[in-house]
């Protein structure tokens, strides 16, 4: 494989996991600190660790029949798109981070609430208060999701196809590569994916402890 076109593929996986990575925090961070201002009940916490379970190639199936031609979503041409895959990635990523918030968050809830109240503050200013005290947790549950995107490759093959110069990404491709025999090329690919993987979320835990 050319360097220009592992460039690229890299490239296209970085924004692709990270575009899925803002997608699924967009609302799994709120529930997260919404389950553990409530207590962090027993079926918000099943339903999220079932999420987290659930196999990438059951997600990737259901949105492939969704955005098929023939499907509810067919008129939008997503399938065998990146579009596709950031979708498919962001539901993986979803249940990652909203458990990670939601652990994080809930022995802090009471310390928060009370330190509110001493400044005089109204119960409506919990949830944002909790959420900046929450900021390290927040880091972690980004690069636990972005962990979890980047090196997705059912549902990813399923709804971007693995189309060469289009949708390839660094696990089709090592897929790719060890179908044609090609192993050293796999293990190559999968020392680039190991080491973007471990550079962006070591990023994210700098961050946490800033």
């Amino acid at each position: 494989m050319e360097t220009a076109e592992l460039l690229e593929i890299t490239l296209r996986s970085l924004l692709v996991a990270g575009a899925a990575t803002l997608l699924a925090a967009l609302p799994a961070v709120p529930l997260g600190l919404w389950l553990a201002l409530k207590g962090g009940g027993l079926l918000g916490r099943a339903l999220l660790y079932a999420g987290m379970a659930l196999p990438s190639v059951v997600v990737g199936l259901f949105l492939y029949l969704l955005l098929s031609r023939s499907g509810p979503l067919g008129g939008l041409g997503l399938l065998y798109t990146p579009y596709a895959m950031v979708l498919a990635e962001a539901v993986l990523a979803f249940p990652l981070i909203a458990a990670f918030v939601l652990s994080g968050a809930r022995g802090r809830v009471e310390e928060v609430r009370l330190l509110v109240r001493s400044l005089g503050g109204k119960e409506a200013q919990v949830l944002p208060t909790l959420f900046w005290e929450s900021r390290r947790t927040l880091a972690a549950a980004l690069a636990a999701g972005f962990g979890g995107a980047i090196s997705e490759v059912g549902a990813a093959t399923l709804v971007g196809g693995d189309i060469r110069h289009h949708t390839r990404v660094l696990t089709t491709a090592i897929v790719v590569e060890t179908r044609k025999g090609e192993v050293e090329a796999a293990l190559a690919l999968g020392m680039v994916l190991l080491g973007v993987a471990f550079l962006v979320t070591g990023l994210l835990l700098v961050l946490e402890r800033e």
